[in-house]
């Protein structure tokens, strides 16, 4: 059997997979409202912050470790296991939230979600290498963060929806039972990497192969050009600090509103978990949409002529410039509806820059070092993440939100000088003499 168009079926399981990654951790922070309530009725709303970023922080720096782990993962075992351990250990860990009563219980049940969940993106970065000739990975790249954008979208009501009907600890189960059901067409497409599918017609499989930086042979054996340096001589080369760099800053931007939009909401404008489904998926509207614009247009540049490096800056830097403004506007933005409207404009911009940066890795190094690169800029990434979640409770004492996107906006600055000054030439590294 032949499938047409199968990198299609494989990068669209892994968006669902990322819809199934963003419902999951999401569960617990629109939920909080309630639990805290429950677990924690005589603490001040300051101080249910407070737990509720200790725990996020706990998730986080779980997660920056798991980047790194399955970063190795991935390009030891391949796409397909390394998928099946990430989605299935996570899914369990969200099932196993329903069993959660402290501090310390929700700490170590977050803990497991957050390294099993951090393979989803090293793995994308794996999968989008060996699926897609280096010309449409962006746009693939964007096709994947979308299904974050989405996961937020349809996570927020559908959880809210759900809490008139069952009890927050049986929301998890059942959330953690639908990334279980996700295995099973991912086991049946993914049999085995394109040079080797039984499924993927010639002329695909030769469109894929003959558009990778690397050329491969009919035997489909690497020719030495190919760059996979050992994990010492990667970190050697400036450009991956500035991949580095870029994902440590420009990630915390992102979980400034993953993490706190429902509690930004409760604590701003009182709404109840109900009133926060209402409002809370707006902002992933433009998440999604900044997703697509962002693959599409670097697509769009490269088909032109662009060359990658002047098409990853510029992309790159729109996306910061859309950032700078609208994380300032958070200062003072009036009505509820307009808090999100501009919220939806910084995850536009902020999914413009994303996909492009997490393309950086496969554009500087062979596909072997790929998963390895991305690994360390996510743990990176979730590092800086932690330090702005353990601060956002402190930073936004008596319901002022305006210290962190203050400083949000200094990080977009950062992206831009990373990407600028760290990567002067973007293109395929070479070893040193």
């Amino acid at each position: 059997m032949k499938v047409k168009g199968l990198r299609w079926w494989v990068i669209a399981l892994i968006a669902l997979a990322t819809v199934i990654n963003y419902i999951d951790r999401q569960s617990l922070n629109v939920l909080w409202p309630d639990i805290s309530a429950e677990l924690y009725p005589d603490k001040s709303m300051d101080e249910r912050k407070a737990i509720y970023g200790w725990i996020s922080s706990v998730f986080l720096f779980s997660y920056a470790f798991g980047q790194l782990i399955f970063g190795k993962i991935f390009d030891k075992v391949g796409s397909r296991i390394g998928f099946v351990l990430s989605i299935g250990f996570w899914s369990i860990a969200t099932a196993l939230h329903a069993f959660a009563n402290s501090v310390m219980s929700f700490s170590i049940f977050r803990s497991i979600l957050g390294v099993s969940e951090a393979g989803n993106w090293p793995g994308a970065a794996k999968a989008n290498a060996e699926w897609f000739p280096s010309k449409e990975r962006a746009f693939a790249q964007g096709i994947f963060n979308s299904g974050a954008a989405i996961g937020g979208i349809v996570s927020i009501p559908v959880i809210a929806f759900l809490t008139i009907y069952l009890s927050w600890q049986m929301i998890f189960v059942v959330v953690g039972l639908i990334g279980l059901l996700w295995l099973i067409p991912w086991v049946i497409f993914m049999k085995a990497p394109p040079n080797k599918h039984p499924w993927l017609t010639e002329e695909e499989r030769a469109y894929i192969l003959s558009g990778q930086k690397k050329q491969e042979t009919k035997n489909v054996e690497p020719l030495e050009e190919e760059y996979n340096p050992s994990t010492g001589k990667m970190l050697s080369h400036k450009e991956s600090w500035g991949v580095i760099i870029a994902s440590a800053a420009i990630d915390p931007i992102w979980w400034l509103f993953v993490f706190w939009i429902p509690i930004y909401l409760n604590d701003v404008y009182g709404f109840n978990v109900q009133e926060i489904g209402i409002y809370g998926w707006v902002p992933y509207v433009g998440a999604m949409l900044g997703a697509f614009f962002g693959g599409l247009l670097a697509q769009n540049r490269i088909k032109a002529g662009w060359s990658i490096n002047k098409t990853r800056k510029m992309v790159i830097t729109l996306g910061c410039l859309i950032m700078l403004p609208a994380l300032l506007m958070l200062a003072n933005p009036g009505e509820p509806i307009n808090a999100v409207i501009i919220m939806a404009v910084v995850l536009f911009g902020f999914q413009t820059a994303i996909g492009n940066i997490q393309t950086l890795p496969s554009d500087l190094f062979g596909k072997n070092t790929v998963g390895t690169l991305s690994g360390f800029a996510g743990m990176s990434a979730k590092f800086a993440g932690v330090g702005l979640t353990m601060l956002v409770p402190f930073l936004t004492s008596g319901g002022n939100y305006t210290p962190a996107f203050i400083v949000g906006a200094a990080l977009a600055f950062i992206v831009m000088a990373s990407v600028w000054f760290l990567c002067p030439k973007i293109e395929p590294l070479k070893a040193k003499n």
